[in-house]
């Protein structure tokens, strides 16, 4: 007994804490430890950084400590998302969350060398979901004795030929190749300054784990090419001497690019604590590419599907429209784009409810030396439709790596572009690692605009790929475009990045789907309902998001609230908020405090709702006197009431302001369009809203009132008109939708939080064209 009392008082004395009494983290408790709390409001596009200065790492004894004998603070990798521990078991009856028993079992032996590579971007044993990953470290402590020289990286299982990434005054970037589940990566740092050199080796390890998603839909990657194609691209005789120029190497180019986007993107969205969230690719086994081994040995990989698709036009008659960007009326510059649709949407042939998000390398561009014009190239996107659409042309396509061996040599190219051969883009691709960021960056922007971003003030969406390179690399060659030497050392907050509002955009999106994530939501509506007081109460069934703020003569978002209060996956956003006027000029500059005042409100499902004019909206228009001194507020007004004939309609319910009376049904009028409702009550009597027209007698709903079932609100079909609707009650039960249940968009109309429906206003034609609900305290 004596020996078990001295083992608990050990391990009670085991237990240390701070002086405040709180016990003091462990190294794996702080690696889950959520990244600093998000601002509501922002009005700048710069993200909350997630590469932070910390006070120690705990794999890397500094080389200011080795020196002075002192600690300096250095950077480690970023709090990130715990990875739960599973213990080890021969049974394997069930699998629990997405961790993987091997994985938590990995444990990384710490580096023996101060200039062992060290990761500051993903931290240990993380979960992602892309086959290339970025990355980005450092060597020693670059602000006591920076160094160059070159990290290797040596892939799991040796899955993945080792590549090697230069290092630039201590920092370093690299492009990782994962595959699924967990990956074992050893990092090794080599220089040729002879007091880093050694017997021992500048090694580490880091474990990455990776899960590929299946559940959300892909972008699919086309070429596009004219039914009498070659199948060939601008470039250099000389380039063309050493890789061809043709389609086999424009696959290769436009894949590799493609997986820029996504280790971009994958970054990004974790620096604004979204989680490692990016879109996906369609794969297909094939031949790899994204190594060059893999090319020269014939090796067999999962690697991005590259759809090949020939449109019914000539290269003549392409190049012929004349569409470059920069000439031609407006009409014509969409040509392209309609005949890359059409082809586009012969090739998929996606069902009336599938949506499918393509985007296009136009192959036919052509540097037109006579004319100066790209002729067969526009640059252009667009998110409607079933279809999501962009088009980009191929000019820029011989500076593009075909593989991660070329990533680094593509983006330090200095090669000055050969007008003779190659287009100088807007006179910003005056060298071939120009020519990679244009041509690789503008597409990624009208990639943007498939997935709904519009222009932004900054970003990807403003130009802001002129600097893409810095991503990749950890120097800046020279720049023609500004004359002037680049970046000794490319830090993070030197990158190019997305906006916020893109970001916001994307944790959104369908594409951008995590498998932690809420359900999304059948309806996207949002609604908004002004108030007494001077308020604006938001409600939307997916959440209310975010919100853009508009003065007069704003053509770009400068100021915006969110309202994504945590940055864990599966956080939910309010389906209710409140604001007021006062409260969105506060967030303006003085100077624009007093101008007409417009919003776009978005939900957790990038429904859209505007308000041309707040101050219009929150007027005496929007209210309605009720009976007994009381005040109603009419909600947003669904349909256009455009139709021809169309008059005003109105009704308060009788069942609201007199106690005698008693909803038993609603009659709906309907065809393939909403014509009337007929609210019918205990005593006989009945109100119509609309008209008698459809299906004769109409349909009728009957309340359960022995029970106390009441009219809790509607679930409307919506575009220019009505086209269905459904009832919803208090018991959760549901009429199923009258009229065209496919019809419009879909709005659910339920009275915020404190208020009841007291009736319901629009307007009717032929059948009803404009429906809103009025509601009161």
């Amino acid at each position: 007994m004596a020996i078990f009392r001295e083992l608990r008082r050990r391990s009670k004395a085991s237990f240390r804490t701070t002086p405040s009494g709180v016990s003091k983290p462990t190294d794996d408790m702080t690696s889950g430890q959520s990244s600093s709390t998000l601002e509501t409001v922002y009005s700048s596009s710069t993200p909350p950084s997630s590469i932070k200065p910390t006070l120690s790492t705990s794999n890397l004894q500094p080389l200011s400590e080795i020196a002075s004998g002192t600690e300096t603070p250095i950077q480690s990798p970023p709090p990130q998302r715990p990875v739960p521990i599973v213990s080890q078991s021969n049974r394997n009856s069930f699998y629990a969350g997405t961790t993987s028993p091997a994985s938590s079992s990995i444990r990384t032996p710490a580096p023996t060398s101060p200039y062992a590579p060290r990761i500051i971007s993903v931290s240990e044993n993380s979960w992602v979901h892309q086959k290339v990953l970025l990355l980005y470290g450092q060597i020693g402590d670059p602000r006591q004795r920076p160094v160059d020289g070159t990290v290797t990286v040596y892939h799991h299982q040796e899955s993945f030929h080792a590549t090697t990434w230069p290092v630039s005054e201590s920092h370093f970037r690299a492009l990782v190749h994962l595959s699924p589940g967990p990956n074992r990566l050893r990092f090794e740092f080599t220089s040729s300054k002879q007091s880093i050199s050694s017997a021992s080796s500048h090694s580490a390890w880091h474990n990455i784990n990776c899960l590929p998603l299946t559940n959300s839909p892909p972008l699919d990657l086309v070429v596009l090419l004219a039914k009498d194609s070659p199948g060939t691209f601008d470039a250099l005789p000389d380039r063309v001497q050493r890789e061809e120029n043709d389609l086999d190497t424009a696959i290769r180019k436009y894949r590799m690019a493609a997986y820029l986007w996504q280790a971009f993107t994958g970054e990004q969205m974790f620096r604004h604590t979204f989680g490692r969230r990016c879109f996906r690719f369609e794969e297909e086994w094939q031949v790899g590419t994204l190594s060059k081994y893999d090319t020269q040995a014939g090796n067999m990989k999962n690697e991005a599907k590259i759809h090949v698709v020939r449109t019914d036009k000539t290269v003549a008659e392409l190049r012929d429209l004349d569409i470059a960007q920069q000439h031609g009326p407006a009409t014509k510059k969409q040509e392209l784009f309609r005949i890359a649709m059409d082809a586009v949407t012969q090739h998929f042939r996606p069902t009336p409810d599938q949506k499918r998000y393509v985007s296009v390398l136009l192959l036919d561009s052509h540097w037109d030396t006579q004319s100066k014009v790209i002729t067969g190239h526009a640059a252009l996107g667009s998110h409607g439709d079933n279809i999501k659409l962009a088009i980009f042309g191929s000019h820029c396509l011989q500076s593009y790596p075909s593989c991660l061996e070329e990533v680094v040599p593509a983006f330090t190219d200095c090669t000055r572009t050969d007008t003779q051969y190659l287009a100088n883009d807007c006179g910003e691709a005056g060298s071939n690692w120009e020519s990679a960021n244009i041509g690789i960056g503008a597409h990624l922007h009208e990639v943007g605009h498939l997935f709904g971003c519009p222009h932004q003030e900054s970003g990807v969406m403003s130009r802001d790929y002129v600097r893409l390179n810095r991503t990749f690399t950890s120097r800046e060659p020279f720049s023609t475009r500004t004359k002037s030497q680049g970046l000794k050392v490319c830090k993070p907050d030197d990158e190019c990045q997305w906006h916020r509002l893109d970001a916001l955009r994307f944790r959104f999106h369908p594409c951008f789907r995590l498998p932690s994530d809420s359900p999304s939501h059948h309806d996207e509506s949002v609604q908004i309902w002004p108030v007494e007081n001077g308020k604006l109460l938001i409600t939307a069934s997916s959440g209310v998001a975010f919100i853009e703020i508009y003065t007069d003569g704003d053509e770009l978002c400068h100021h915006f609230i969110e309202y994504i209060h945590s940055e864990a996956p599966n956080s939910s956003v309010p389906r209710q908020v409140t604001i007021t006027e006062s409260e969105l000029r506060q967030l303006l500059p003085p100077e624009k405090q007093k101008a007409k005042l417009g919003l776009k409100v978005f939900s957790g499902g990038l429904g859209k709702q505007t308000i041309e004019d707040v101050s219009i909206l929150k007027s005496k228009k929007s209210s309605i006197k009720l009976p007994k001194s009381q005040k109603g507020f009419n909600g947003t007004r669904l349909g256009a009431s455009r139709m021809d004939g169309s008059e005003p309609q109105q009704i308060l319910l009788d069942s609201v302001f007199t106690q005698s009376k008693l909803l038993t049904s609603i009659k709906v009028y309907h065809g393939t369009a909403l014509d009337g409702l007929e609210f019918c009550y205990e005593d006989a009597t009945s109100q119509l809203f609309g008209k008698r027209g459809g299906k004769p007698g109409g349909d009728e709903f009957i309340f359960d009132t022995r029970r106390g079932e009441i009219l809790l609100g509607f679930y409307v079909r919506a575009g220019l008109w009505i086209d269905g609707i459904e009832i919803l009650t208090s018991f959760g039960r549901k009429s199923g939708v009258y009229g065209n249940a496919k019809g419009g968009s879909g709005h659910t109309l339920i009275p915020p939080r404190g208020y009841s429906i007291a009736g319901l206003s629009g307007s009717c034609g032929s059948w009803m064209d404009g429906l809103s609900m009025i509601i009161m305290h």
